[in-house]
């Protein structure tokens, strides 16, 4: 008997022996695969997230070069337009910085007798990545400033000049405020966007402005300044809406900006022209610098024409749907030196309404409406 009970067991512990080893071959293989899914996954989220390599105008694969263009200390290029008078007969030089989605082919349509009339002279430049100027993957707050300054020694344009910035390009005169304001003779900020996480905003009012927004629309800044890394990703994914400015919404413009847009639609034969070197080192690059981290805050800035040899001024629609007016109207209280116009009734396109450029122009140069 006791033969037989020590047989069997020898069996049971073989089956036991047996069934564990299958077990650990399973658990093994069911590892592994996981452990390839989990690498697979991961590969291809990252190749997700990479965006495309730009198409630099002049390359192979590239747009061709068809605008005038100055070759900076970095070795890129910025396209530029001029305007107005000739530069030798100006009396007052103006550089233009375009806005989010734009470029140099949006320019400042003043009326020919304004021009003559106070001798004015206009460039309008392409930003990084836009329209014919290279990219610049290593373009931050203070790199555009340093740009412009370039472009106007490069013209030739003297000490001093003027810059008017609009939208995303009116971030962009902070910067010259902040870094160049010794080759400033004035400025302008027409409806400029506004970074909710500058300091020196009293939270519950910032918080309130940026839930003005639509919801998409708060999530795109939410992951330009928090994952910088994943904008190319989010702005180009097909499972929820993305943002609204980049699909050219109606939904984020008030009803005077509607009518406003049919002139600009009517007139705007270059849109081909704005993202022709791709997405990601144009629009997805505003919005990296333009609600990253700043090396500083506009509120913070001191005035840079103490004994008033120049001017400041910002205008803003107090129906603007991009930029609510309520942090533009702290911003100018925080800089008393600012002057700020506020238009009742208008949205963010009021620019373009007619003769609008003309008195925004003149009150710069020489204070007239």
């Amino acid at each position: 008997m006791a033969g037989k009970i020590s047989a069997a067991s020898a069996r049971a512990h073989t089956r036991k022996s047996k069934q564990s080893t299958s077990f650990k071959l399973l658990s093994g293989v069911f590892t592994k695969t996981l452990l390839v899914l989990f690498v697979g996954a991961l590969a291809w989220a990252y190749q997700a997230i990479q965006p495309p390599p730009p198409k630099t105008c002049g390359s192979p694969d590239g747009p061709p070069i068809t605008a005038s263009r100055i070759k900076l200390r970095d070795g890129r290029h910025l396209a530029y337009k001029e305007h107005g008078v000739p530069l030798e007969a100006a009396k007052y030089k103006i550089v233009k910085v375009h806005g989010f989605d734009s470029c140099r082919l949006d320019a400042v349509p003043l009326s020919p007798e304004l021009v003559e009339r106070l001798g004015i002279y206009v460039v309008s430049f392409d930003r990084p990545g836009y329209g014919e100027s290279d990219p610049n993957p290593k373009r931050t707050v203070k790199s555009m400033a340093l740009d412009i300054e370039e472009l106007a020694d490069q013209l030739r344009l003297g000490s001093k000049f003027y810059v008017i910035g609009i939208s995303m390009g009116g971030q962009v005169i902070w910067s010259c405020l902040k870094y160049i304001p010794h080759r400033l003779a004035g400025a302008t900020l027409v409806a400029p966007a506004v970074n909710y996480w500058w300091s020196g905003f009293p939270t519950n009012l910032s918080n309130q402005a940026y839930q003005q927004m639509l919801p998409q629309d708060r999530w795109v800044l939410r992951v330009s300044h928090y994952a910088p890394w994943l904008t190319y990703w989010w702005n180009t994914q097909k499972w929820f809406p993305s943002s609204s400015v980049i699909a050219h919404s109606i939904d984020i413009f008030s009803s005077e900006d509607r009518k406003l847009l049919m002139k600009i639609t009517s007139t705007r034969n270059h849109a081909a022209q704005v993202r022709q070197q791709g997405e990601y080192e144009s629009l997805h690059r505003d919005l990296i610098v333009g609600f990253g981290a700043w090396e500083f805050s506009p509120l913070e800035l001191d005035n840079p024409f103490p004994n008033n040899e120049g001017s400041v001024h910002v205008w803003h629609g107090d129906e603007d749907r991009l930029v609510p007016v309520t942090l533009q109207r702290y911003i100018a209280e925080q800089l008393p030196w600012i002057r700020y116009h506020e238009l009742p009734g208008a949205g963010h396109l009021f620019m373009v309404a007619d003769g609008m450029w003309d008195n925004i122009v003149k009150i710069l140069l020489v204070g007239e409406k």
